[in-house]
């Protein structure tokens, strides 16, 4: 049996260089986004059925988690953020008119019935933060789809309604796509990627993606080399917003997310910076302070999912056959990038481009020559008697070569023949780059260079004419 090619997973391109225009509600030039995670009660705990006590983020860095025991103080940190922390919390969002997403942890939910009809009253989104807070790495898939399940269930039953958004937080390589499957969410979270909502395919579903936030995120303050004071968060923020709002004021809108936690931001000498932070951003005119439902919705309706090519997940035939003649009657070109390790990257024009000219590169003398002489001549008989690939067709045109006077058609049949004569293979340039005069320049001051040198510049056209026809079928 043939071994299938290797296939690269991971999307390291994103919308590259252009992403596009946000068109947050009222022309805002940024989109910002808090977070409220609610794990208290959720945590690793003995009373709930785990193994040990809980370890991560808490004002205990670098704790270790006690296999059959209770950790009396890790518990009553976690405490605080229910007793305390989430209530100045509350307080100062509502006090400034700020809307939030709460990241709840359904069995933490379930723990605390005043947070929950606080939360509500505020008309804060509710969205699910699994069923524990708890790692869930080495989890089965069919465990772990079973805890997801679980969790939107008792999510329903505390607060009403099945959560839109999903967010494990401590997940594994397999939650975003079991988030997909599960079909209900408007939204995932799990992802760090990217400063815009974006999609992802699985399979026959397009997730929509609201990317979040670990370095505007309170959690830096239970970390090694995180924030030791508020003032470093509340300088952070700034930095991260006044950055993304000139990015917004020139044209290219964002969205910020900032990460909290009650037992974290919620302790007096943190909850001030977050104040200031707040009131600095509020003093900026075209600021969108949203719910991440709200950015999920307009997202989907501003840009919804794009059916587009996907080279990297095509069959040898539907490949080859799609991009076989990119380097003029030579498939052999496509076979070979084919056999190459792609990716989502290179389901873009450029990307494809690489792929191909690597497969071409890797090729011998013999083969690239091949790929020159299978090129027509500019202008020639056969553009002539109108033989020539509808790619060709098309790039002579653009050039005007579809339309030369006598004279200037003997000029290029001249030179056609003498350069031929000399080197062996067609003169060969990316017309799309020039008019019909810079090309008899180029021809003519080309003719005089040795063939060596003609051989390496004719390749490097080759691929150049290339770009041009990828940028027609590609993003």
């Amino acid at each position: 049996m043939t071994q299938a090619p290797p296939r690269y997973p991971r999307d390291m391109i994103g919308y590259g260089p252009t992403p596009p225009i946000a068109i947050w509600p009222a022309e805002a030039k940024i989109a910002v986004q808090i977070v409220v995670n609610y794990e208290e009660g959720g945590e690793n705990n003995v009373l709930h059925g785990d193994a040990a006590s809980e370890a991560f983020l808490s004002e205990i860095v670098g704790a270790a988690a006690w296999p059959g025991q209770r950790h009396w103080n890790m518990e009553s940190i976690y405490e605080y953020g229910a007793r305390a922390g989430f209530w100045r919390l509350h307080r100062l969002l509502t006090s400034l008119n700020v809307p939030a997403t709460v990241y709840g942890v359904a069995t933490a939910l379930a723990r605390s019935p005043e947070q929950v009809a606080a939360m509500k009253a505020a008309d804060w989104e509710i969205a699910s933060h699994g069923l524990k807070w708890i790692e869930y790495k080495d989890f089965s898939e069919d465990d772990e789809r079973t805890h997801m399940q679980e969790a939107i269930a008792l999510h329903a039953r505390v607060t009403g309604s099945a959560p839109k958004g999903w967010y494990t937080g401590r997940c594994s390589a397999q939650t975003e796509r079991l988030v997909a499957e599960n079909g209900s969410f408007s939204y995932a979270a799990d992802s760090y990627a990217d400063d815009l909502p974006y999609w992802a395919r699985y399979g026959e579903r397009d997730q929509l993606i609201v990317p979040y936030t670990l370095d505007a995120n309170d959690m830096r303050f239970a970390t090694p080399q995180g924030f030791n004071a508020g003032d470093q968060f509340e300088n952070y923020l700034k930095d991260s917003f006044d950055c993304l709002y000139e990015e917004g004021v020139a044209g290219q809108p964002k969205m910020m997310s900032i990460g909290l936690h009650c037992r974290l931001i919620g302790r007096p000498g943190r909850i001030m910076a977050l104040k200031r932070f707040i009131e600095h951003a509020q003093r900026k005119a075209g600021v969108w302070f949203a719910r991440r439902i709200d950015i999920a919705d307009h997202w989907s309706f501003a840009h919804p999912p794009v059916d587009q090519p996907r080279p990297c997940q095509m069959d040898r035939a539907a490949f080859v056959a799609a991009y076989g003649g990119i380097f003029e009657h030579s498939p052999w070109v496509a076979e070979a990038a084919y056999e190459l390790e792609l990716g989502a990257a290179h389901d873009r024009a450029a990307g494809m481009q690489n792929a191909l000219a690597r497969a071409f590169r890797a090729g011998s003398d013999a083969a690239r020559l091949g790929v020159l002489r299978a090129h027509p001549d500019l202008a020639g008989k056969l553009a002539a008697a109108r033989r020539l690939t509808a790619e060709s067709t098309s790039e002579q045109a653009s050039a005007g070569l579809d339309a030369l006077t006598l004279d200037e058609f003997s000029e290029f049949t001249t030179l056609n023949a003498a350069y031929t004569e000399k080197h062996g293979f067609p003169f060969i340039i990316a017309v799309r780059d020039h008019d019909k005069g810079s090309i008899l320049s180029a021809f003519q001051r080309r003719l005089g260079h040795d063939t060596d040198t003609e051989f390496a510049e004719a390749c490097a056209q080759v691929e150049r004419i290339a770009t041009f026809r990828l940028m027609d079928l590609l993003p």
